[in-house]
């Protein structure tokens, strides 16, 4: 975990996005999926330039929000401090509605049912330099350029998103596994 810090630490976009973030003071918060996953895929492939984060997703765990659309409030005030982002905000206390699972019970727990194991994979910043990184699955498979399959997701989901999103292409070196076979 220690080396993802230290990646962050080096990135002033991703440094300011997490002040940003902090700053909503949203319960169970977290900066997630690509926002770690890519920082450390493009360190294991050695990029001199970071590639282009797609969104800022930003999760958080709150069962007594009453407004189902607040996201949409904390997703304006990101983008009104941080105009050039594209953010996603979701209250992981209302999303397995949508996935079709039973209650979610923390942010951990909802990230635990995400299609890869390397993007379930989060970090909030708590104060002047000090973050805190949780993984759903452990940080160990991301750290060795692997994307996994999440058996508590349909593999055929998996498969369509590491072709769609194209990780093949732009992390060349990443092992697919998927469970029951390997592939490159």
């Amino acid at each position: 975990m220690q080396q993802i810090l230290d990646l962050i630490k080096q990135d002033p976009i991703r440094l300011s996005v997490l002040e940003q973030v902090r700053r909503l003071d949203l319960p169970q918060c977290y900066v997630a999926a690509g926002f770690l996953r890519n920082l450390v895929w493009d360190h294991l492939h050695n990029k001199p330039v970071a590639t282009p984060l797609n969104d800022i997703d930003v999760i958080y765990f709150d069962e007594r929000e009453s407004n189902p659309n607040a996201y949409l409030d904390y997703q304006h005030q990101l983008s009104t401090a941080m105009p050039q982002l594209e953010w996603q905000v979701r209250n992981q206390a209302l999303m397995h509605q949508r996935n079709g699972d039973g209650p979610y019970t923390s942010t951990l727990h909802a990230m635990s049912f995400w299609p890869e194991k390397e993007t379930a994979v989060g970090i909030r910043k708590l104060a002047e330099n000090e973050f805190e990184c949780i993984a759903a699955f452990g940080f160990e498979t991301l750290l060795f350029g692997q994307i996994t399959h999440n058996p508590k997701r349909d593999r055929s989901i998996f498969l369509q998103r590491v072709e769609e999103k194209q990780w093949l292409t732009k992390w060349s070196q990443l092992k697919v596994i998927t469970g029951n076979m390997n592939e490159n």
